[in-house]
């Protein structure tokens, strides 16, 4: 999702833009419009081919390299992302990009701009990784870096490389042929928790871009258009508070904070039956007390509520708090209850999707080594799945204005959402993993600091930044983008954020995990003026396989 010069551009969606754009039951789908058609001018293709060749040279595929196994090293779960805003935003600001630190209200948030005027192009990719995913790279099977610490197994890492290094070129590109616009860069801070992108809209740090070209890690390098089967969901925690009291001595005396935590638990468990086969639900108890022999006053259970639409979304939180009711009437406590993230369904961009992938169809998939190929089916057999090794083939594109109801079932979530409904937007995903594990774990790491990744962020970068051309130098695609996201995407419908007027980020967030394993993670972060890979400093044979 990267190439000639763009803005990297992290004014996120306006609070104005926040308030007035998408949502709800279109009462009868638009008319889709036409294709956009391929270019014929000679400059713009010559303009993509120069661009597309000063990524795929040395100095650029190295710093994407770099970059992707340094943000590896790093290991920084949701904002907590303290050293990869210190490195990328560094790197920025020594090619002329400025930086604003702390937006939204966010510590680990940043912007960096460069360029002036229009059209304004902004690059987005996450940052965060995952919670006990910490595994060497190129390693195919169960082998932690730090054992029990964070690390990269949603390969968040390498969206950001990526953006930077096809913004780089396309700035190098406008620089040299004296085209205005203006290129935005920023991060998806703790896109685990689904916690940062609505504040960015709720900041109007979008207000004014043109458009928005997303990036994340895939198998393959694809993109698509319309409707998104996934889930839209919120984030929120209950709190309870009773009374304590010495659990064998008076315990009659004492309200279980607990109790009402379990009892909610168990109400939820039993409607779950009686919900829609669209929803996903899931809770983790945050805080169960501090000993056996004192009644809990205080007991906290954190839910993801997920469903296909903002309705259905907002029911089943409904549910959630007359379940909360009821767990402290039986129990003769009191509830809290604060949104940690939300996320709206995504819908992407027809005319957006329809350059990118034409760009996808130039660069084509990386060429695989046969060490690629056997890391990846040794970690598939390992696993048990299937061992179809790495992506050959690019699918067509993909995309559908409207899915029907009855056809959706649901499934992850992105924050992107909020983004997508309030500015054309799109999502590239590029081959830098394999398909192997399932989804938030180790298995997904390790593919994250190896060839696979470095070759598959290149190729991403590549078709990221000529469709960051297409988007500066042919106005007849802007226009077909605003098009379809006026009189299609958000035709009435309106966007209205999850989050609640008084709800703020929740930045405490993984601060205990992070102090707990930050210092031995920081004895082994890349040191690039050493090794020339991440690999290299772990002494790690490529690939490292079972026998």
């Amino acid at each position: 999702m990267k190439t000639p010069t763009i803005l990297l551009s992290l004014t996120l969606l306006g609070a104005t833009l926040a308030t007035a754009q998408t949502t709800a039951q279109p009462a009868a789908a638009p008319a889709v419009p036409a294709a956009v058609a391929p270019t014929t001018d000679p400059r713009i293709t010559q303009l993509k081919a120069a661009v597309a060749a000063d990524i795929k040279g040395t100095a650029l595929f190295d710093l994407g390299q770099q970059m992707n196994d340094m943000v590896f090293s790093f290991a920084e779960l949701g904002f907590q992302e303290f050293e990869t805003q210190k490195y990328l935003t560094g790197i920025l600001e020594k090619e002329g990009f400025t930086v604003e630190r702390g937006v939204a209200g966010i510590p680990t948030m940043w912007v960096a701009r460069w360029g002036s005027g229009s059209p304004v192009i902004a690059l987005g990719s996450d940052v965060d990784c995952i919670p006990q995913a910490s595994q060497k790279p190129g390693v195919a099977y169960r082998d932690p870096i730090v054992d029990g610490a964070p690390g990269h197994g949603e390969g968040h890492n390498s969206g950001t490389p990526l953006n930077i290094v096809a913004a780089l070129a396309v700035k190098r590109a406008m620089v040299r042929e004296k085209i205005p616009g203006t290129l935005v860069i920023w991060p998806g801070i703790a896109e685990e928790q689904l916690g940062t992108k609505a504040y960015y809209v709720r900041a109007g740090l979008l207000k004014g871009v043109d458009a928005v070209l997303y990036t994340h890690v895939g198998t393959n390098l694809t993109t698509t258009w319309g409707d998104n089967s996934q889930s839209g969901l919120v984030s929120v925690e209950y709190t309870f508070s009773g009374e304590s009291a010495h659990s064998a001595g008076a315990p009659w005396r004492g309200k279980s904070a607990l109790d009402a935590v379990e009892l909610m638990n168990a109400g939820w468990n039993a409607r779950r039956e009686h919900l829609r086969l669209q929803q996903r639900s899931h809770y983790v108890i945050t805080n169960g007390g501090d000993q056996p022999n004192v009644v809990p006053r205080n007991a906290s259970v954190w839910y993801f509520f997920r469903e296909t639409d903002e309705a259905g979304i907002r029911r089943m939180w409904g549910i959630g708090d007359k379940m909360a009711q009821g767990a402290a009437l039986m129990t003769d406590t009191t509830w809290t209850s604060r949104v940690l993230g939300s996320a709206w369904p995504i819908h992407s961009n027809k005319a957006l999707a329809e350059a990118m992938h034409a760009n996808i169809t130039t660069v084509g998939l990386p060429t695989w080594s046969e060490a690629d190929v056997t890391l990846a089916k040794a970690t598939q057999a390992e696993l048990g799945v299937p061992v179809v090794g790495l992506a050959t083939t690019i699918p067509a594109l993909k995309g559908q204005t409207e899915i029907p109801d009855e056809e959706k079932r649901g499934g992850g979530s992105d924050d992107i959402g909020d983004i997508s409904w309030t500015v054309p937007t799109i999502t590239l995903n590029y081959p830098a993993n394999f398909q192997a594990g399932p989804g938030h774990n180790w298995a997904n790491a390790i593919a994250m600091a190896t060839p696979i990744a470095h070759k598959g962020i290149n190729v991403g970068a590549q078709a990221q930044a000529m469709t960051i051309v297409d988007l500066l130098l042919r106005p007849d695609v802007l226009r077909a983008a605003k098009d379809y996201f006026v009189n299609v995407q958000t035709k009435g419908r309106t966007y209205t954020p999850l989050i609640r007027e008084g709800d703020r980020p929740a930045t405490y967030l993984n601060t205990a995990i992070q102090d707990k394993y930050r210092p031995a993670l920081q004895k082994l972060y890349f040191d690039p003026t050493k090794y020339k890979t991440y690999l290299e400093q772990l002494g790690i044979t490529y690939p490292t396989v079972k026998r």
